[in-house]
């Protein structure tokens, strides 16, 4: 049992179907937080923001990233389980994807 006092409580996390490969953050969680993946204690090494995305478990590029039982991206690069999913390391299948900048959306190519 882990007993530090950075553990995220099993309500830190929401895993939306049993089949997704992802989890959804609840509050932000930081850099050397504690989250219950399945049980098992893992310890962030990035700063994840409210409603984004952590790997329930190591996914290579290719893989599927799944929400809700269904597929919502493809893996750009290899992804720890922990570790934040968003536009750095998935690329949708269905929409363009887009970063912010000082001047707007900047679609990222394909």
């Amino acid at each position: 049992m882990v007993t530090s006092s950075q553990t995220t409580q099993a309500t830190g996390v929401l895993l939306m179907a049993e089949q997704d490969n992802c989890l959804i953050a609840r509050s932000a969680l930081h850099i050397g937080d504690i989250v219950l993946i399945d049980a098992r204690p893992v310890i962030l090494t990035q700063n994840i923001d409210i409603g984004h995305k952590l790997a329930r478990r190591a996914l290579a590029i290719g893989d599927k990233v799944l929400r809700y039982g269904a597929p919502i991206g493809s893996v750009t690069h290899a992804i720890a389980i922990g570790e934040h999913i968003h536009t750095h390391n998935l690329e949708s299948d269905y929409i363009p994807t887009y970063t912010l900048s000082g001047e707007g959306h900047h679609f990222l190519e394909r």
